[in-house]
């Protein structure tokens, strides 16, 4: 009787324990909430918005208000920083914005969307003013659509001419021991494998290089020649005499002031009205999102999915590392896909592509949710700096697709390889031997190329994926013909002006854009917003506090973190695609872009 006794009272005491954890837990999360509302920040008449331009920027990263209240940081996002532009645009507390640039980590696409941004903005009258320390090619174009530029008197402007960099990895393979064996579609533009295969650029990749560096160069001048009222031949005589430091800045007209932060201050408040002794009203960009875009009449009404697909493709879930970067996993985007299209007050589906490929199976799996979708509300894709190869295979049946001129894309093509290592074997004294059964059990032997029997199978592969499924999806999605879709293939690179020209893309601009266009396809008001649901949504608070068991990280793992943020920037992007042997090596065809574009 007293075993069973204490049992009992045991069990009591257990149920109400948990209850008073569950309402302590409760209440502190309602604290939480509470707290926030009270330290959120209030924005003064007439001030001025300052926002940071610097940084990584991912396409997007999700926040959590809650989560904010506990102090878990929140990363500033390209579309965040869209967000806050949007907000100052309609908010008559904000007198005007200061963007401070510090070398963004966007390109040209996403530039010519934040440019866009500002443009917007400056329609509603308020002062745009720009401010930079040091003014590369990059951050001059996104200078260029404020109203005033000002750079400190000891700041300096590097506008001199863009340049494109290929990197090229068989040099390092060789002294390793390491042959990269090859099958790709579209020898001439596809030449995503000769970054390991070549020392230099082929005739079909300096084409195109040549090619984006002229459209670019002619957007970079023009837009400065009608910011700064001069002729685009006047700019290109500056920019083959750049650099310049502040005073020849300001003497060839290249900016307004060569001032100090205190004497922009001045400007302003000059600019704005405050009388003789106020001191400038400013809001930082991190305060000013905590101001909720619906208090201000934005991000309300009936529901838009946005769907970001930022990264690298492949199977799996998505994810983000030193290492590999932003990974887009089929798993997470489907789930995504799937929930938007079965939500019925969900009315469209906005896909943020800014990716250029990676997984042939990935692509397709992420290509067929949004099919299904299509039948059931509008998809439409937004692109980013870059959506290629499998990148593009995921838009291309949308019911529009939004990109931006300068955006990269394209890329339809497919390749394969495998690395060789017997010459690494050779070196190190490792010696291995195969014993098999059936004719292709050693197709991916790690020490062996591929026989011709075995390439032939292999090339039967990847050129039934392209000719069967990429080429019909483009020809389909596109309302082309097998034909067409594959003249504008073979691997060919386009930037978003040549894919317009050439029927791939439909309009061009950002995801405001692309939400436009959405609310049309769906009968919704053009005059009302909508309210963007971003999928999937974020992780609940405690996992994001605490961390899920996968997420929880070794001290090993952190360690090796740590070496690799260490490392040079070139450096790691060599590790990352080095990776992609592993996939290759499981037999994986990969829809990649042929190179990574970097113009600065």
């Amino acid at each position: 009787m007293v075993e069973y006794f204490m049992s009992k009272t045991g069990k009591t005491l257990l149920i109400v324990g948990g209850v008073l954890i569950a309402v302590v837990l409760i209440g502190v999360i309602v604290l939480a909430l509470f707290a926030e509302n009270l330290s959120r920040p209030s924005v003064a008449q007439n001030s001025v918005l300052v926002l940071n331009i610097s940084g990584e920027l991912p396409d997007h990263s999700p926040e959590q208000p809650l989560a904010r209240a506990f102090g878990v940081s929140q990363p500033q996002s390209f579309t965040s920083l869209l967000t806050q532009i949007r907000k100052a645009k309609v908010d008559n507390r904000v007198g005007a914005v200061l963007l401070d640039i510090n070398f963004p980590g966007i390109g040209w696409g996403k530039a010519d969307e934040l440019r866009d941004a500002i443009a917007d903005l400056r329609t509603s009258g308020k002062p745009v003013y720009a401010y930079m320390e040091i003014g590369s090619n990059m951050e001059y174009y996104i200078a260029t659509s404020a109203e005033k530029i000002f750079l400190p008197p000891t700041g300096d402007i590097y506008i001199n001419g863009l340049a494109a960099e290929a990197m090229f990895y068989k040099g390092s393979l060789d002294k390793l021991g390491v042959e990269v064996d090859a099958i790709q579609i579209g020898p001439k533009y596809k030449n995503a494998p000769d970054r390991y295969t070549k020392k230099e650029m082929g005739d079909g990749q300096r084409e195109v290089v040549n090619a984006l560096l002229d459209e670019f160069f002619g957007r970079f001048t023009n837009a400065i020649a009608t910011a700064r009222k001069k002729s685009p031949e006047d700019v290109k005589a500056l920019i083959d005499s750049a650099p310049f430091n502040a005073t020849q800045a300001k003497a060839n007209g290249l900016i307004d002031e060569a001032f100090y932060p205190d004497q922009i201050d001045a400007e302003l408040k000059a600019r704005l009205g405050y009388n003789e002794g106020d001191k400038l009203r400013t809001i930082s960009g991190s305060k000013y999102r905590e101001i909720p875009s619906d208090s201000l009449g934005l991000n309300n009404g009936e529901k838009v999915a946005v769907i970001y697909a930022s990264g690298a493709i492949n199977t799996g879930s998505s994810s983000s590392g030193p290492l590999n970067g932003e990974m887009v996993g089929s798993d997470t985007v489907v789930a995504a896909v799937n929930e938007a299209a079965e939500d019925k007050s969900i009315k469209a589906i906005v896909l943020r592509v800014d990716s250029g490929g990676g997984s042939a199976l990935a692509s397709d799996l992420m290509w067929h949710a949004l099919e299904n979708a299509k039948a059931k509300k509008p998809v439409v894709v937004s692109m980013g700096d870059v959506a290629a190869s499998g990148g593009y295979y995921i838009a291309a049946n949308a019911n529009k697709i939004v990109a931006e001129p300068s955006t990269i894309t394209g890329s339809i093509g497919i390749f394969m390889f495998k690395p060789n290592i017997k010459g690494f074997y050779d070196w190190v004294g490792i010696s291995n031997e195969y014993t098999m059964r059936g004719k292709n059990a050693g197709i991916f032997r790690a020490t062996e190329k591929w026989t011709p029997a075995e390439r032939a199978k292999m090339e039967s592969q990847i050129s039934s994926f392209y000719y069967d499924s990429f080429i019909p999806k483009v020809a389909t999605g596109r309302n082309k013909t097998a034909e067409e879709a594959n003249s504008l293939g073979q691997g060919r690179v386009w930037t978003g002006t040549q894919a317009k020209a050439n029927g791939l893309i439909d309009e061009f601009g950002g995801l405001e854009k692309a939400i436009d266009i959405a609310k049309q396809l769906a009968n919704l008001p053009a005059d009302k917003d909508v309210r963007r649901v971003v999928l999937p949504a974020p992780k609940p608070l405690f996992e994001e506090l605490f961390g899920s068991e996968a997420s929880i990280k070794t001290n090993e793992q952190q360690a090796q973190e740590a070496l690799l943020l260490s490392l040079p920037d070139d450096l790691r992007r060599s590790f990352k695609y080095m990776a992609l042997f592993n996939e290759m090596n499981q037999g994986k065809a990969m829809m990649m872009m042929p190179y990574e574009i970097r113009i600065k």
